[in-house]
């Protein structure tokens, strides 16, 4: 099964505008937007805002500690990469709980084992407890860091007009 496309009339103008088409620069284009929305991804980050500006809630050592959620070791933050070629272009984290911060843990059981013979050692109340392995119930709440805002949308909107030479 074939198709066919009929022009009609001087249809120059718009051979010209394709061939400008063809001849851009998807691989810069697309590596200019890549990099502002990781930029944007990090400035979020640091004001720990959720792509829609939500705030996130603060994590129970940022309160103990007055430290900043997410930024322990910095280890996610700093992992926020942006990938790109003429076919689009990709902004995440290759780290292994960076969906766990992400969409959240809604209350999955798990098994902390001892590594030595000594076994794990913790305090409740004014109590010591050894113990070979403890399970836990782990409920994380989301805190989004990737994803597009509106000003992200609108920087790519701009980047494309710009690369398109339109207004």
């Amino acid at each position: 099964m074939g198709y066919s496309i009929r022009l009609e009339g001087d249809v120059r103008k718009l051979m010209k505008r394709l061939k400008h088409y063809s001849d851009l620069d998807k691989k810069h284009i697309t590596a200019a937007m890549a990099e502002a929305v990781r930029t944007s991804t990090l400035e979020r980050y640091k004001q720990e805002k959720d792509p829609e500006g939500k705030k996130w809630k603060s994590s129970i050592r940022a309160e103990a500690e007055g430290g900043k959620t997410l930024t322990d070791t910095a280890r996610l933050r700093n992992s926020i990469r942006a990938k790109s070629d003429a076919s689009g272009f990709t902004v995440g984290t290759n780290t292994i709980y960076a969906s766990t911060h992400q969409l959240g843990e809604k209350g999955r059981k798990i098994t902390i084992r001892a590594k030595t013979s000594k076994g794990l050692v913790f305090k409740i109340g004014d109590q010591w407890i050894r113990k070979r392995q403890v399970t836990v119930r782990v409920k994380i709440p989301a805190r989004p860091f990737l994803g597009l805002s509106e000003d992200d949308l609108q920087e790519i909107k701009g980047t494309l007009e710009d690369a398109l030479g339109e207004e």
